[in-house]
């Protein structure tokens, strides 16, 4: 019997369905450091000439002044989206004087916290809302993990998809939860395989060493003599490990997400109740706000996670409020380094194969997970990220152990079917060809880009720092050498003009006081349903 993959791929490849799969949506968040020439963090205040970050819709900041987001608009075709992304670095470019962009995810030589600028929106309560919730991270974490860099990609499939998937199960249920139970078997899929995304495409197992000074609770080993460069050997994204985006008072909060509601209660309790170790962080006493609250979560966005749940929010509206009111709308991909070795930290053979593999997540199989599960969901992910490359490596499955390769290729094989199916919707072979791709790094670790940075440092003899500074320079002479056409940068010029203008009438439009906007946005908690 075929497989429920083998089914819907089936029907998706049919004459009469092959347009649905040309119009699945995605949307491109990347972030890039400011630094000088000499590849220090630049210290100059985001640049007016951008426009406001606080009201652009392409560019904005994400926790520092210096930590520049870019932002494609939702597209259907891969060129057009990448497109929009060199447009962005193109104007960037264009207004940065000397300055560059930091072209890896681990970032330049660090000084102290205070030297990280956090990041500015204006003096209306969003803003001010925006900018306290940055210096709350600065005190839970510290300003320099907060700099490290990623790309965020978001996916979605088109609404004519849900309306066939829909009748096809029957109408059991309301299109709309219908939709969210097929997102969160989408997500749960996932995070089962996302260690294979991190195999494939991770580029951070090195970093400055200046990253962890005064720290000395990490397993890292000296690249060189020099002490300069810190690693693992097999390492993939280091990123993704204890080092990055990780969060240890967060290691005991369990995130389900086999129902929406058990997802929006356990992130809906960690933002509502006191966490012990962030008392010592004023949230308002005496009007001074060094944390938007002393819970575990300030918001949803303090959750760290390589997937989100995503629905567009309304003014002022919560995340949680707004995935409860109307469902899944997107899923948002966050486990993605910056490649140094693209000029846009992305490609469109990573894209490509980025919707197979998702797509290959929506149409399988998705049982609910359990903690067990979830246990091996993590220990999974901390080995490919720290061990990857490791000849041997073994994962966790079904309370047993697989070489990594086994299981890595039954999942390239699954997935080449998928690839088949964009191949023939597209007209090209480009899906098949960037799956075989990923099969050759597979069969040779020595093929990913983990393995190059570090094989290009040493033939190099080069440190991290100097590894980052070389591809900077070098996409910025590239950038620099190609302005936009005078049409093109006359619309970006007319964006940040538009974007100042709208900061300025919000912050005309204000009508309450900040301590009211923050009682009001937290109120939105509390008529949460409780699971």
């Amino acid at each position: 019997m075929a497989s429920r993959l083998q089914q819907q791929l089936a029907a998706l490849v049919a004459p009469q369905h092959q347009h649905l799969l040309r119009d699945i949506c995605r949307g491109i968040e990347k972030e890039s450091l400011r630094v000088s020439p000499a590849g220090r963090l630049a210290q100059t205040p985001h640049p007016q000439v951008l426009g406001s970050a606080l009201t652009h819709n392409w560019i904005t900041t994400d926790f520092s002044e210096a930590l520049l987001e870019f932002i494609t608009p939702v597209n259907n075709v891969v060129g057009q989206s990448l497109q929009k992304l060199e447009d962005i670095h193109r104007f960037v470019y264009s207004q940065l004087g000397e300055e560059m962009l930091w072209t890896t995810s681990m970032p330049c030589v660090m000084g102290i916290d205070d030297e990280i600028p956090v990041a500015l929106y204006g003096s209306s309560n969003v803003a001010r809302m925006k900018t306290t919730y940055r210096h709350g991270l600065s005190h839970r974490y510290g300003r320099v993990m907060q700099t490290i860099a990623g790309i965020h990609y978001n996916f979605s499939m088109p609404l004519e998809f849900w309306d066939q998937a829909w009748a096809a199960d029957g109408h059991q249920q309301e299109l709309v939860d219908y939709i969210t139970e097929r997102y969160l078997g989408l997500i749960r899929n996932f995070r089962r395989h996302v260690w294979l995304l991190v195999y494939l495409f991770g580029a951070s197992p090195a970093l400055c060493a200046s990253f962890l000074r005064g720290r000395d609770n990490h397993n890292l080993e000296q690249f060189d003599n020099s002490g300069k460069t810190l690693y693992l050997p097999h390492a993939t994204s280091l990123r993704m490990g204890d080092l990055g985006y990780n969060s240890a008072a967060q290691k005991n909060l369990r995130v389900c997400y086999n129902s929406l509601a058990s997802y929006v209660e356990a992130l809906r309790s960690a933002i509502m109740r006191p966490h012990p170790d962030y008392a010592a962080f004023s949230h308002g006493e005496n009007g001074e706000y060094q944390q938007l609250n002393d819970s575990l979560l300030q918001i949803e966005n303090e959750f760290y996670s390589p997937i989100r749940p995503k629905r567009v929010t309304r003014s002022g509206e919560t995340p949680l409020h707004a995935l409860t009111e109307r469902g899944i709308e997107y899923i948002e991909v966050r486990c993605i380094d910056v490649s140094p070795f693209s000029p846009l930290g992305i490609d469109s053979e990573q894209i490509r194969f980025m919707d197979c593999f998702l797509l290959h997540c929506l149409l399988s199989d998705s049982p609910a997970c359990d903690e067990h599960e979830q246990d091996s969901i993590a220990a999974n992910l901390a080995s490919v990220v720290n061990r990857g490359r490791e000849p041997g490596l073994q994962l966790q499955r079904n309370g047993g152990e697989v070489p990594f390769s086994t299981w890595a290729e039954q999942l390239i094989g699954e997935i080449a079917g998928v690839a088949e199916a964009f191949d023939r919707a597209q007209g090209c072979r480009d899906y098949s060809a960037s799956v075989e791709l990923q099969r050759q790094k597979i069969a040779d670790p020595e093929r990913t880009p983990s393995a190059r940075v570090l094989r290009e440092m040493r033939e190099q003899d080069q440190s991290f720092f100097q590894f980052g500074l070389g591809y900077s320079t070098r996409w910025a002479e590239q950038f620099r050498a190609k302005p936009l056409p005078r049409d093109k940068q006359a619309v970006f010029q007319h964006e940040a003009q538009r974007s100042l203008q709208a900061q300025r009438d919000i912050e005309a439009a204000d009508q309450v006081s900040f301590e009211q906007y923050l009682a009001d946005f937290y109120g939105q908690y509390d008529s949460l349903p409780v699971n």
